[in-house]
């Protein structure tokens, strides 16, 4: 059964029904017996809900409730078009008394609830019927809010009159309704007395009215701050109300959470800044102190509460962010008090054993002597040592401890172990220990402000700890620093391996067996460490420092290894591609030529026993490729390097089938010998091999002519960026993705018919992981450009393949709005070509949506009548239907659509189809440019609701 309050939203949804008379012509609903019986229903559930707005409001719309206290309005016998501010309460019967009042609190818990932000419900899937319904309720409550506001001031009197009535009211019940209902004759008067209905005391109702009286002043506050006078006076009424009568007795139950709210927001609101009462609360102050600019009695107030700890942490961050949001504003005078404020927050999250914030270790970066003195001002007046519990003088001792063992001055370490509050929170032998600690410390070099002349020039000093010093060694990314640490640690102890302390430091195992093979321990950590860090950095694009690591590494192996310093040569040459393509490369800007001729002599280079990382030779030969240095790798790359490195040959096949795709198809021997070397590399095997260098392919490993790089070839793929040999590479695996034998749906491709239609053994090719390619290949070209319109086809065509249909319109519908300025231009034909349009049709016709498909059949450039009529003739349609009548322009359809309407008895879906025939561009003595105009325009209007429902 549905719940009581649905039960409203059906009556007056059938009693408000408009009828049609024999002319066709919508009528006002008649007041007869049914509708008035159904009037009646609803009012009496609402009546079983003792008229609690509360719950009428949660569920009902404002367009129903309207409807709802209208009726009550009517049946209470308050005459229609009265003006409520003109009636005398008291006169009136008890229940048209309630019923009044009812309304005018609704009208302004309205206004007030439709001030505040709504969270806006995810849509379902769009259908236009559902979305049309939705923009009506809310252009009809619209029109009630704009009415309601109009008539604000009149229903604040009507409640303010009603304050003054100091008598019961009654409201109507299920009972009274039915003696209304009756007869004249046989009521009696009894719904006239002063006894009929549930009775309402005079204090409850007071309650109510004061509070929503409260609410829309305090809205109204907003623009006239007078007037939070006159709420935090309804508030506290309120609030007198129901501490002498318990809200348990209410008929109306108020939050007494958001009452609280209120009334504290008004304090706040209407203290003075001069006020010296010791009545204001600590938010009142502290929003005196913002608005007048007296920063320091602020920072007063927080010191204060670090004892009494009020303040809840979500309210001191928050001032915190304000006063933050002014300084960077331009007001340097604050930076100050941010600090002091930052640092009052911080010692109260550390007596409540909070995490410090990052905002103080950022604002203590730089410590100064009034920082640390202010810092101990707060920590000794934030705790009472004779009344405070263990815990928290644990907590206290602590964060001063960990202050001085993080701080390099030792002047400021001293000040704090100095004084009073740190002598009576630490133990003698732990104070001892701990200043002895620092003593050991020297002075840190500058490394900024020191020249450095040599790497291995830099002293060494002494350390405190081994844990402590492998922490800042992982944690640093300063070379210089590294070495600091791993002498220190070398000299502390000669058993350990520094490089293995963090699993996070990884270096390919080409390398690592080189690195590995340093006889000396500190260089062996130090250069393996550098190569990982530098590696790390890379991949987190961190190339600064990436760059600094790698430099020193170099600097490093030069002096005893040319086997290593090739290595890092080779490292830095990927490093400054990795640079450029994350930087001028983004905006289009070619690279300097002698980033050019580098890579081109890695490519060239013949040093023996050099170890290679393979990705270095794909990311070069990608990097040729992806800035057109097609003449280099068609006509300048030596002929051994093609015949010894499979990239190149790859890269030079590809260069010059991008080269001879504008040429005559029979001078394509290049697209023959690419596509004979791809099917190689999808050639099976039994097994999936992992390279040297972890990745692992999605084509099975094939011991071939062109060696490893067949195990994980397609990673080369996914670094091409220029368009054409994405294009060309793209095409080649669709065109191969087509031959199978099983392939129900091609796909299609631009310079598709340039490669070979079969394969000689089609049982040798991985299929399933040239599927996988296609689908990521089509996905990460739109990464690089979301607006190519074949590749948008692609995409749409492998979802068309795979039975996702809606995301296949979403696709089709993309390429189509990309090339023609959202359909505001003709889309070209070779878009949407035959093919596509058909696919759509079949995508329409199993999403149900027939009348899209009837449609669709125009596009064609022989009009499938066949398919439109049948699916026309479709009842079960999830679109529009009717409403798509006017995007037809072929007269045959509407002829068809006429006639079926009248066999169907359909007298109103038949006369859109007429008035859509009967338009004067449509008829057929036109010209032939009228009717191509009629078209046109009929399409873009389609295309564009299309568009609106699958983006």
């Amino acid at each position: 059964d549905p719940p009581p309050v649905q039960l409203i939203v059906q009556f007056l949804e059938q009693a408000s029904k408009p009828s049609v008379n024999e002319q066709n012509q919508v009528q006002p609903p008649p007041d007869n017996k049914r509708n008035r019986i159904l009037k009646l229903l609803a009012l009496k559930v609402a009546a079983h809900l003792k008229w609690d707005l509360d719950v009428l409001e949660k569920s009902l719309s404002v367009p129903v409730l309207n409807m709802l206290l209208n009726e009550l309005l009517c049946i209470s016998k308050v005459p229609p078009g009265t003006k409520h501010v003109d009636v005398d309460l008291s006169s009136l019967p008890p229940t048209t008394a309630m019923a009044i009042l009812l309304y005018n609190r609704w009208a302004i818990r309205t206004i007030v609830q439709s001030s505040f932000p709504v969270k806006q419900v995810k849509p379902g899937p769009p259908q236009l019927n559902v979305m049309n319904h939705i923009q009506q309720e809310k252009e009809l409550t619209e029109s009630i809010l704009k009415v309601l506001k109009e008539q604000a001031a009149d229903s604040i009197l009507v409640l303010e009159g009603a304050l003054k009535l100091n008598k019961d009211l009654y409201v109507h019940t299920i009972r009274t309704l039915d003696l209304l209902a009756m007869e004249p004759g046989m009521v009696n008067g009894e719904t006239e007395s002063s006894t009929a209905g549930l009775k309402i005391s005079a204090e409850e109702i007071q309650c109510q009215v004061c509070y929503d009286l409260g609410a829309i002043y305090f809205q109204q506050g907003s623009t006239n701050a007078a007037v939070h006078e006159k709420a935090k006076e309804k508030f506290f009424k309120t609030k007198e109300l129901i501490a002498k009568n318990g809200s348990s007795s209410l008929h109306f139950t108020i939050d007494e959470e958001r009452l609280a709210g209120y009334c504290q927001a008004c304090e706040v609101l209407t203290s003075s800044s001069d006020d010296a009462s010791q009545q204001a609360t600590p938010y009142s102050k502290i929003h005196s102190c913002m608005k007048s600019g007296k920063y320091q009695d602020l920072v007063k107030i927080f010191l204060e509460d670090n004892l009494t700890l009020s303040l809840p942490e979500q309210f001191r961050q928050s001032v915190l962010r304000e006063l933050f949001q002014k300084a960077q504003q331009g007001n340097d005078a604050l930076n100050e008090v941010c600090f002091k404020v930052c640092v009052c927050n911080t010692v109260c999250d550390v007596l409540q054993g909070r995490i410090i914030d990052i905002q103080f270790c950022q604002l203590f970066l730089k410590p100064s002597k009034e920082k640390i003195d202010f810092l101990l001002e707060v920590c000794s007046g934030s705790i009472n040592l004779e009344s405070a519990s263990e815990e928290l003088k644990r907590r206290m001792a602590a964060f001063l401890k960990n202050l001085c063992l993080g701080m390099e001055d030792l002047q400021f370490v001293f000040m704090i172990s100095s004084h009073e509050l740190f002598i009576k929170l630490l133990k003698d032998d732990e104070r001892k220990l701990l200043i002895d600690q620092m003593r050991k410390r020297s002075p840190r070099i500058n490394l900024c402000t020191k020249p450095v002349t040599s790497f291995y020039d830099i002293p060494a000093s002494a350390s405190v700890n081994i844990g402590q010093l492998e922490h800042q060694l992982i944690l640093s990314v300063d070379p210089w620093r590294i070495r600091q640490i791993l002498i220190e640690l070398h000299g502390m102890t000669s058993e350990r391996q520094f490089w293995t302390i963090s699993n996070k430091w990884e270096v390919p195992n080409v390398y690592g067996n080189v690195i590995l093979g340093i006889k000396d321990s500190l260089t062996r950590d130090l250069v393996y460490i550098l190569m990982a860090k530098g590696l790390h950095c890379c991949a987190i694009k961190d190339f600064v420092h990436a760059k600094q690591l790698f430099a020193a590494c170099l600097e490093l192996v030069t002096e005893f290894s040319p086997k290593l310093r090739q290595v890092m040569l080779n490292e830095m040459l990927l490093l400054d591609i990795y640079t450029h393509e994350a930087g001028a490369g983004v905006s289009g800007e070619r690279p300097p030529s002698d980033l050019i001729s580098r890579v081109r002599g890695y490519l060239e280079m013949r040093v023996p026993d050099i170890p290679l990382r393979q990705v270095i030779a794909e990311e070069c030969v990608a990097f040729l490729l992806n800035w057109c240095e097609n003449e280099y790798l068609t006509m300048q790359v030596p002929l051994p390097l093609v015949q010894t490195n499979p990239y190149v040959k790859l890269g030079q096949l590809l260069a010059a089938t991008c080269k001879e795709l504008p040429g005559p198809k029979e001078s394509r021997r290049t697209a023959k010998d690419l596509w004979e070397v791809v099917v190689q590399i999808c050639s099976v095997s039994n097994q999936h091999k992992r390279g040297n260098d972890g990745r692992v392919s999605l084509i099975k490993h094939r011991e071939s002519t062109l060696g490893i790089m067949y195990s994980y070839w397609e990673y080369f793929f996914f670094l091409l960026q220029e368009p054409l040999v994405l294009t060309t590479i793209l095409s080649l695996f669709v065109k191969l993705h087509n031959v199978r034998e099983d392939i129900v749906n091609d796909i299609a491709a631009e310079h598709i018919s340039i490669w070979p239609s079969s394969i000689p053994n089609l049982q040798s090719v991985d299929f399933e992981a040239v599927a996988i390619t296609v689908k990521e290949l089509v996905s990460y070209a739109l990464t690089i450009n979301a607006n190519n319109h074949f590749w948008l086809i692609i995409q749409a065509d492998i979802y068309f393949a795979t039975n996702q249909y809606s995301a296949a319109l979403h696709y089709y519908l993309q390429a189509g709005a990309v090339c023609s300025d959202f359909f505001n231009k003709m889309v070209p034909p070779d878009v949407y070509t035959d093919q596509v349009i058909k696919r759509m049709i079949k995508c329409c016709s199993l999403l149900n949506c027939h009348t899209q498909v009837a449609i669709l059949c125009q596009f064609l450039r022989e009009v499938d009548y066949k398919t439109a009529f049948k699916a026309l003739q479709e009842q079960n349609s999830h679109d529009a239907m009717d409403s798509y009548y006017e995007y037809i322009w072929d007269v045959t359809i509407l002829e068809y659509l006429t006639y079926l309407h009248h066999k169907r008895g359909e007298t109103d879906k038949r006369q859109i189809a007429i008035k859509a025939i009967g338009q004067t561009e449509l008829n057929a003595s036109n010209p032939e440019e009228v009717l191509q105009l009629a078209a046109q325009r009929r399409k873009k209007k389609f295309l564009q609701a299309m568009a609106k429902l699958y983006f």
